[in-house]
């Protein structure tokens, strides 16, 4: 490995940035630099070869109209990035990266030797497409010189400077293009299920390790006191977790919120310093796979229709296998008490399948007991 490579993975592991990799068609020697330099694991979440058309069309969800395109490449970046936002550890920046080549073979090509990468973050879209000297280079020579334009757009995606020190001639200069995007842009991708969640960190204890996320789903229309205090005795049974409140764009029996009312709500945690998370599932099990591993806080009452197979068109079996999936991805509930019909009710109170105990966790009612609700305080401020 040369040594500017070195420096550069070197710099790229000290980021705090966190990539999925899905690439087909060259660049290999990339990926051996970035794992053969310590850090790695902490870096690299996921890498993805899908060389066959199969296993590209089951990657992306459709079949490409050109494997090796512009196109291609910015959708197994999307893909990419969607499920780095799943792995990730909490607080870390996530960027997801596509890179789709034809090179060199063993038989002669009648077409460019190219080869497009493409990186995604939270607010760009980065692409870079170089076309090759046919006959300049053997497939490992082409295979390096794809390697460094992949660190290259690795690095720029964690801010780390990185210069390219290759052969490529003039006609080789890569071609680029980049998308910013605004708050309103990530927020409409959101709800049209684009990418998967954007997150607001307004905490200031980023700076700290977590192991997982501790999150409590809500709809916050207003966020209150009950909210604040709630999360935060969960978060002192889970020291290990980052807190994150969660409010879905999408409901399942309403139209979805519009960006100018997500972003009033996000308001409201701004200005208490609380970490908020929009993603597009308003139901349980979808969250669960969206946050691998987490500790969910809810309500007693939210608790009960999570184990009431009405709510799984009657079906008990059906429930229990939801409900067995979201533990399989290490999911938990803590569950706070709440008023059902008139009634202080808590886990304690509730019928819960045995299969299912282990995942559910009582907040002690001396621990947090605040008889407060968003929709009585709606119904006091009026209309």
């Amino acid at each position: 490995m040369e040594s500017w490579v070195r420096a550069v993975v070197e710099a790229i592991h000290s980021s705090r940035a966190q990539a999925v990799i899905y690439l087909a068609g060259g660049a290999s020697q990339a990926l051996g630099w970035l794992l053969s330099v310590p850090g790695a694991s902490g870096t690299v979440l996921e890498v993805v070869v899908p060389y066959s058309m199969a296993s590209m069309a089951q990657l992306l969800g459709k079949m490409p109209l050109q494997f090796t395109s512009k196109q291609a490449a910015e959708d197994m970046a999307l893909a990419a990035f969607n499920r780095a936002l799943k792995l990730s550890g909490p607080g870390l920046q996530v960027m997801g990266v596509g890179f789709t080549g034809s090179l060199a073979s063993s038989r002669p090509k009648h077409g460019e030797h190219r080869f497009y990468v493409s990186t995604r973050t939270q607010n760009c879209l980065r692409t870079s497409h170089v076309t090759l000297s046919k006959g300049l280079r053997s497939r490992v020579e082409e295979d390096k010189v794809s390697s460094y334009f992949l660190l290259k757009a690795i690095a720029d995606g964690c801010k780390v400077p990185a210069t390219i020190q290759s052969d490529v001639q003039e006609p080789e200069l890569p071609k680029e293009s980049v998308e910013q995007f605004d708050e309103d842009q990530e927020l409409q991708q959101v709800i049209d299920g684009q990418v998967c969640m954007k997150v607001y960190h307004f905490s200031d204890s980023m700076d700290k390790n977590f192991n997982r996320k501790i999150i409590l789903p809500g709809s916050f229309n207003p966020l209150h006191d009950g909210h604040l205090r709630l999360l935060e005795v969960a978060s002192s049974m889970c020291d290990d977790g980052l807190p994150c409140f969660e409010i879905s764009a999408i409901n399942a029996d309403k139209p979805p919120l519009s960006i100018a009312e997500i972003k009033r709500r996000v308001e409201q945690f701004r200005k208490v310093g609380k970490n908020v998370i929009i993603s597009n599932q308003p139901y349980f099990y979808k969250k669960a796979e969206l946050f691998p591993g987490s500790a969910f806080v809810i309500g007693a009452d939210t608790a009960a229709r999570l184990v009431n197979p009405k709510y799984y068109g009657g079906d008990y079996n059906r429930m229990l296998e939801i409900l067995l999936e979201c533990k399989n991805t290490g999911t938990t509930f803590l569950v706070g008490g709440r008023n059902i019909e008139g009634v202080f009710k808590v886990l304690e109170d509730l019928d819960i399948p045995v299969e299912l105990r282990e995942m559910f966790i009582s907040i002690p009612e001396e621990k947090f007991r605040m008889d407060i609700s968003s929709t009585d305080i709606r119904k006091k401020q009026g209309p």
